[in-house]
């Protein structure tokens, strides 16, 4: 679990942005969304073909 500490004098939008960015880096998000729905497992061999392709351009 992301843990964000706020500073005294710190805004509570500058400490959300942190935490957005710090649960993006981790790959929470990613992993949320992947299992929110089932993928195929061919659907899954397409995306990670894709994902490989981008990755060596």
């Amino acid at each position: 679990m992301p843990r964000i500490d706020i500073g005294e004098h710190e805004s509570l939008e500058k400490a959300l942005r942190r935490l957005k960015k710090k649960i993006e880096r981790e790959g929470i998000l990613k992993v949320l969304k992947a299992r929110k729905h089932y993928e195929k497992p061919s659907e899954k061999r397409r995306r990670k073909m894709r994902t490989a392709k981008k990755r060596k351009f």
